[in-house]
């Protein structure tokens, strides 16, 4: 695997851990994608540093259990906006 890879999965486990984000807000921070984030956390990184990637893991897990409550409370502010509107 290239180093700069390497370099980027680490970094990308460190900025979810460190800020507990999600995999959109992390791709949007380093101008990738979701899957490229997705695919260094879950695989590349495991090559690397699996007890970095096991951390890293738990938060995006965390955050796949709570998307859909995010989701109603987003939908449940567009709507609250629309009616004051």
């Amino acid at each position: 695997m290239k180093e700069y890879i390497e370099e980027r999965a680490i970094n990308i486990a460190n900025y979810i851990i460190e800020n507990n984000v999600t995999v959109r807000q992390t791709a949007k921070e380093f101008g990738i994608s979701k899957s490229t984030v997705h695919k260094d956390v879950t695989e590349r990184l495991m090559q690397v540093n699996p007890t970095l990637a096991k951390e890293a893991r738990k938060v995006l897990d965390v955050n796949k259990l709570e998307r859909h409550i995010r989701g109603g409370m987003a939908t449940k502010e567009k709507y609250l906006q629309i009616h004051k509107g």
